[in-house]
């Protein structure tokens, strides 16, 4: 939509999964893979990215983002996110503006969480109907969303409530922010980790387990033939 920060957005969110050279992260519902080179400019070519979406078509395009790029340390899964079997020991994961579109959000949740290393964040930013508002907001936050399924499903279902729920069931110390006039949230959580006083405030959000940058880990799937 013209004049959506969702640029900003994305760069907020990646910001807040705490990247450092080395880590892994994982890319659920990546689209065209839009998040890729922000999250690059974080890990780094030791890093990996595993972008993971459904469709052939967004899959095409991410695969043509990733040679454009000249990216070597990208694989793409195709999976629906609620079937997704995530790897082991990842350092952290992220989805934008999609999982509120996934009936079985909550079970994503879970089954990420299940998977992240001690210290690792799993980030959430997506779409929202703004709580309270004027008419000509609320009717914003259903065109944000119309391009992604049935409005009145989506409302009715309030699944930005069920993320909620999920991460602060799974995960430890979470931040839960509105954006864009209540349109949107950003919602970040973690596995508890040990403490690390060089890199952590008494009291912050998710500190990390390693206190150096781990080494590049292989991952079990190759990178997507297109």
């Amino acid at each position: 939509m013209p004049g959506y920060p969702q640029r900003a957005q994305r760069l907020r969110a990646v910001q807040a999964l705490g990247l450092r050279p080395g880590h892994t992260v994982v890319d659920l519902a990546c689209g065209t893979g839009l998040n890729f080179s922000l999250i690059e400019q974080a890990i780094g070519p030791g890093g990996r990215i595993v972008g993971v979406d459904l469709t052939d078509a967004m899959l095409d395009q991410a695969q043509h983002r990733i040679a454009t790029n000249d990216f070597r340390n990208i694989s793409l899964v195709q999976a629906d996110a609620a079937e997704f079997d995530f790897p082991p020991e990842v350092d952290a994961i992220v989805s934008t503006y999609a999982l509120s579109h996934v009936p079985e959000c909550a079970d994503v949740i879970a089954h990420g969480a299940a998977a992240l290393s001690a210290g690792g964040r799993w980030v959430v930013l997506d779409l929202k109907a703004p709580d309270n508002a004027p008419r000509w907001l609320a009717q914003l936050g259903v065109a944000l969303a119309r391009p992604f399924g049935s409005i009145d499903e989506w409302v009715v279902r309030r699944p930005w409530e069920a993320v909620r729920a999920a991460m602060q069931d799974e995960l430890a110390d979470l931040s839960w922010t509105e954006l864009f006039f209540g349109t949107a949230f950003l919602a970040v959580g973690c596995v508890s980790g040990v403490y690390d006083s060089r890199t952590s405030a008494p009291g912050s959000l998710c500190s990390r387990r390693q206190l150096t940058s781990p080494a590049p880990r292989g991952l079990p799937w190759p990178l997507m033939p297109m």
